[in-house]
């Protein structure tokens, strides 16, 4: 297998790119609104609700099958889209999250995203650092640099955005696998070999030193498709619970990962607006995050509802098993839930 070999295609972009070309970014148009909010009433009047809520209780006859092509098209082209013009004010916080968890389900199935159980996680301050032992940097209001979620689909919709900063970066994963192959080949090895991840105490033991059984590699190829799979922080913290701290040219490899993903030919930052909503393909595109600082007022605060989602069968991407393979659940396994609350409580 020829690992140096670079890819071409639309999901190959530079932040230029992006600002030139905004046929990734999508403004609900005069019909949507009304759809989405028969859609609502239909499954309040049915009692549906998320997670119990499916994809036929709420019904969108035109935004549903942009939804699934947008699914499609995010496998297959540059792995992002943004979504704008959904009027939250116009919502309680329930109502809001059925919306979000309707929409998402014409994407494909939401997954759990930590030992809670929880299905769509809120993205807030809890008060905690990175750092800290098995903290998750979503729960901080740190700096986060690129990674990848572990499942197919990550996304966002932005209830308040920060009184400052918090500005999200997205970054094209073959734009910085093609730069490593013209400048840096020496540490392709490393990366499509892989490594272990740190579980953060969510793997099915629930014991806080279990990582990945096997090595997950950065980037893979499978019938011809190059995935990535990338978090600097899991598997600095994982292969030392391994007992292989990171060293040498295995822990360079990784921090030029982190320096491509970072560098301003690359990555394209934005601004998050109420109401927005981010959708990005985790097998080609790394996220970030900027620190920030909140609103002393509570109800102002930034906080953000996360989806993630795993693509249908016939949508999803070929991937080899011990790429697929992050929880110790299986290929494409999700977090096992350790206790029997699961859903969103909206407060």
């Amino acid at each position: 297998m020829e690992i140096s070999k670079q890819v071409s295609g639309p999901e190959v972009w530079t932040s230029e790119d992006l600002r030139v070309d905004e046929s990734w970014i999508w403004c609900l148009d005069t019909k949507d609104p009304a759809e989405i909010e028969c859609a609502l009433n239909l499954a309040c009047k049915n009692g549906k609700s998320m997670p119990k809520l499916r994809r036929e209780d709420f019904p969108l006859p035109t935004l549903g099958p942009r939804l699934v092509a947008a699914a499609r098209g995010l496998d297959t082209g540059r792995g992002c889209l943004l979504i704008k013009g959904l009027n939250i004010e116009h919502y309680n916080k329930n109502e809001i999250t059925d919306i979000y968890w309707g929409m998402g389900c014409y994407l494909g199935t939401p997954m759990i995203q930590n030992a809670a159980g929880d299905v769509i996680g809120n993205i807030r301050n809890s008060g905690r650092s990175i750092g800290e032992t098995n903290v998750r940097g979503y729960t901080t209001k740190n700096r986060m640099m690129p990674h990848c979620d572990p499942m197919d689909i990550v996304s966002l919709l932005c209830i308040h955005p920060a009184k400052s900063g918090g500005r999200s970066l997205i970054v094209s994963a073959s734009a910085i696998y093609n730069e490593i192959c013209r400048m840096y080949p020496e540490y392709l090895p490393s990366l499509f070999r892989g490594y272990h991840y740190d579980l953060r105490g969510e793997g099915p033991t629930g014991t806080t030193n279990e990582v990945t059984e096997n090595r997950v590699p950065v980037f893979n190829r499978c019938e011809g498709r190059l995935s990535c799979r990338f978090h600097g922080q899991s598997i600095r913290e994982g292969m030392k619970k391994a007992g292989i701290p990171l060293g040498g040219i295995d822990a360079d490899a990784v921090d030029c990962v982190e320096a491509l993903a970072i560098d301003d030919r690359f990555r394209f930052d934005m601004d998050l607006e109420q109401g927005d909503i981010q959708i990005l393909n985790n097998y080609a595109v790394l996220h970030a995050r900027d620190e920030f600082e909140d609103w002393p007022d509570q109800d102002r605060r930034r906080h953000l509802l996360r989806l993630w989602i795993n693509l249908d069968a016939t949508m999803a991407r070929p991937l080899n098993p011990i790429f697929a393979a992050r929880h110790n659940t299986g290929p494409r396994g999700a977090i096992q839930a350790q206790s029997k609350h699961s859903g969103w409580v909206p407060s």
